[in-house]
């Protein structure tokens, strides 16, 4: 795989959860979906040469997947495609800034992970980094499964709510 390729395959691999969504919002049938997204894939990889690293890869996926969105629904002129042109565009702004807040509050994960205790940062390398369940984690940490579970939720949910203050107080939010 040339470098090309492997930088588009990691844009998209970040990108498929809001493009997948985009498209889910569109077409109701599964397979359908399934293709778009398959079609979409391939069109970024074909036309990656021409994306503009300066500039968001999102918006930029998304536009490539509202075009095969019209072209399915083009081509099959009974799809359960539900929307006309102009909603397909405002949704298509929609998840396109939606995503670019996410990766704005995302910014400051690593200073929310960094305000945490060792144990709860212990927790999460177990967890995300070694991608380990909770029982195993609760064999090396002494706690049960359902102990690791709960302690997990509750650091989310401070991650969630110090991403929250972080990216209101930069916003200009008091």
């Amino acid at each position: 795989m040339n470098d090309q390729a492997r930088q588009a395959t990691r844009h998209w691999t970040v990108a498929l959860p809001t493009i997948s969504a985009f498209v889910g919002s569109l077409v109701r049938d599964i397979p359908s979906r399934d293709d778009i997204l398959q079609e979409t894939a391939m069109a970024i990889i074909d036309s990656f040469e021409r994306y503009d690293p300066g500039k968001p890869f999102l918006p930029w996926a998304i536009g490539i997947a509202r075009n095969q969105v019209r072209l399915y629904a083009r081509q099959n002129v009974r799809s359960h495609l539900i929307f006309d042109s102009e909603s397909i565009e405002a949704l298509s702004e929609s998840f396109s800034n939606d995503s670019v807040i996410t990766n704005k509050k995302l910014d400051h994960l690593g200073e929310c992970l960094d305000s945490l205790d060792d144990h709860s940062r212990t927790l999460c390398r177990l967890r995300y980094e070694k991608d380990l369940k909770p029982s195993a984690i609760g064999d090396i940490v002494g706690l049960s499964p359902n102990g690791v579970s709960k302690a997990l939720q509750r650091i989310r949910d401070r991650l969630r709510d110090c991403i929250e203050g972080k990216w209101l107080a930069a916003e200009g939010h008091p």
